[in-house]
């Protein structure tokens, strides 16, 4: 038999076996004992607590060991490992390297003749290492696993499942005695203390940028450089985001206003290029340092984050249209932006900065996802970086006071200008407060209302229908009028093309995210298309726009055994957290794809995607192909 002839009868097997009521009485995998056993019930706070998880394995029964060594005669074939992953955690816990048992040699008989395939087989014993936090607070504590395997025979391979297990603990106060004896000794017989602390090695950084996908070790000098480029690039590109493009006008007619001596351009350039990095640096140190703040996603979950940044944005845009004109201290005029001071070109590159984040990048979010897992000067250093690479441009532009001079500071044209972007800024504070809104009324896991994009889209059409309106006065040759009414015209019809589609919930009836949901659904051996979002994310919104309410996407997991399951972190949402956590990403937007073809534990993975590339997943989660 050959390898085609092999991989479609092992296929061909697993799908008949894979019904939900073949995988109930039929698949040996649900035969295996799993269980989690703490080496200590009763521990204080700080402790290193080993957990012995363990399969046992009926005559005649195997799984694939966690890094699979397919030999060369079942090339083609592709194993589903044997996988851990932790579900819970005490509050600040963390889990060191996992030892893994050493597979044995089992003769199979998969193609007529005998080979022999290392597997895990009789006991397996997997040791997880976790650490309590030293503050742990005294109590009642568990620690959730799942247990990820496919079990085989000498013929066939099973469909893949996942136990879920729980390891309970008792906290007690430091100093209290507790028995130094090792819960059932002979299962951590062969536990050894040796690489059994929190790694000091580092993990790839993995980018994906729409099917162009790699990863590199940060390791050493040379990948630590790697890593802060990758970082900076990631913050240039914040800057032709939807987010931040309504306020590049804004900055460079401020530099604008200093053009006339060099030494203040540089100074007032250099000054909103150090409010951009001092925003991503105290961002890097709240994600370092701040338990519970592990990503840039937690600033908009904040209650109080995302409406203040709505406020200070209209209040800027409503000065820029002129709306008001009120008496204010002296001392407040030192931090306007357009009054030429350093404080007022500081604080603009600070709201610059704070305006991207709903806006990752995709180099950026891969560093920056990479950097929140490690210790806090690598963290500190990589969001310097993308601060450094979004400010990089406007400090250029310093070095070049006539590339600036060409911009208009005042008269018909500056006004006019002035007053489209604080419409604009009046857009992106209805998207912020409108967001705000929509997550204090939510109730979760149902998704929030998108009513606000409304609002969104009205000042956007008020904004360029005033460009529209005042170009014959503003613009002073012909060309220049048909080329704003042309740009009026044109952004105009976008917007009434896309906001309906962007205030609607769209065209996929998405399943709202719980844990239970999920267990559901895996149980039934589906295909699983999880999309982490929220209403702040933009970025999220595009991809959803422009790939997942395609006719031909919308038809993909509209089909039978799918299951569209959306993750919505526009608000606080734990198990939505902790689910993007679990998967190793601290960031959004993300598509996660599970199935019987790869699994539950280890989905597809994707922070920026096309249609093909989703379509490609979810055939390779159906089929393993």
């Amino acid at each position: 038999m050959n390898v085609t002839r092999l991989s479609s009868a092992l296929a061909l097997a697993t799908a008949v076996l894979a019904s939900p009521v073949a995988a109930q009485r039929s698949n040996p995998a649900m035969s295996v004992g799993v269980r989690a056993v703490p080496a200590h019930s009763t521990v204080h706070p700080g402790d290193l607590v080993p957990v012995a998880v363990e399969l046992s394995f009926p005559d005649g029964f195997h799984a694939w060991p966690h890094e699979p060594v397919v030999p060369p005669v079942f090339q083609g074939l592709e194993p589903i490992p044997t996988a851990v992953r932790l579900t819970t955690l005490p509050p600040g816990a963390s889990v060191g390297d996992i030892q893994w048992p050493t597979p044995e040699a089992v003769p199979v008989n998969y193609t007529g003749s005998p080979v022999d395939l290392l597997s895990y087989t009789g006991h397996a014993v997997i040791y997880v290492p976790v650490t309590l936090a030293a503050d742990q607070p005294v109590g009642d504590a568990s620690i959730g696993i799942a247990v990820g395997y496919q079990t085989c025979d000498q013929t066939v391979c099973y469909p893949p499942v996942t136990r879920n297990l729980t390891a309970r603990l008792r906290v007690v106060a430091a100093g209290t005695a507790v028995s130094a004896n090792v819960n059932e000794p002979e299962l951590f017989s062969h536990f050894t203390l040796e690489g059994f602390t929190i790694p000091e090695t580092q993990a790839p950084a993995y980018i994906n940028v729409f099917g162009w996908s790699f990863s590199f070790e940060p390791s050493g000098a040379m990948g630590l450089v790697a890593l802060l480029l990758v970082a900076a690039l990631g913050g240039l590109l914040l800057n032709l985001t939807p987010c931040v493009l309504p306020l590049i006008p804004i900055k460079i007619m401020g530099l604008r206003n200093a053009s006339g001596s060099p030494s203040r351009l540089m100074v007032v350039g250099a000054a909103m290029g150090a409010g951009m990095v001092a925003f991503w640096l105290v961002l890097g140190g709240a994600v370092a340092f701040v338990s519970g703040f592990d990503a840039i996603s937690s600033l908009f979950q904040m209650p109080w984050f995302t409406p203040l940044v709505g406020v200070v944005v209209a209040i800027a845009g409503l000065g820029m249209i002129g709306l008001f004109d009120v008496r204010l201290p002296q001392g407040v005029y030192r931090i306007d932006p357009s009054a030429e001071s350093v404080p007022g070109s500081f604080g603009f590159g600070v709201m610059t900065a704070v305006l991207s984040t709903p806006c990752t990048a995709p180099f950026m979010a891969g560093a920056a996802a990479w950097a929140a897992l490690q210790r806090p000067p690598v963290t500190m250093a990589t969001f310097a970086a993308i601060g450094a690479g979004m400010a990089l441009p406007y400090v250029l532009l310093t070095t070049r006071p006539g590339w600036i001079s060409r911009v208009p500071r005042s008269g018909p044209g500056g006004v006019l200008l002035k007053q489209v972007m604080g419409l604009l800024m009046l857009a992106v504070s209805a998207f912020f407060i409108g967001s705000a809104a929509s997550a204090m009324l939510q109730h979760q896991p149902d998704p929030p209302s998108r009513a606000f994009w409304w609002v969104v889209g009205g000042f956007v059409v008020a904004a360029f229908a005033w460009l529209g309106l005042r170009a014959g006065s503003a613009a002073s040759t012909r060309r220049w009028r048909v080329g704003l009414r042309s740009v009026a015209v044109v952004a105009v019809i976008a917007s009434a093309v896309l906001v309906p589609p962007m205030a609607s919930q769209g065209p996929i009836d998405w399943v709202g995210y719980t844990p239970a949901r999920f267990a559901e659904a895996e149980s039934r051996g589906s295909v699983i298309v999880m999309d982490f979002t929220a209403e702040w994310c933009l970025n999220c919104k595009a991809l959803e726009a422009g790939v997942l309410h395609t006719r031909r996407i919308v038809d993909l997991l509209r089909s039978p055994g799918v299951v569209p399951m959306r993750v919505d972190l526009t608000t606080e949402n734990p198990d939505g957290q902790a689910e993007l956590k679990e998967l190793g990403w601290v960031g959004i937007p993300l598509l996660a794809v599970f199935g019987p073809g790869v699994g539950y534990t280890e989905p597809i993975r994707y922070d920026s995607y096309t249609p093909e590339m989703v379509s490609a997943a979810v055939s390779r989660a159906t089929s393993g192909q």
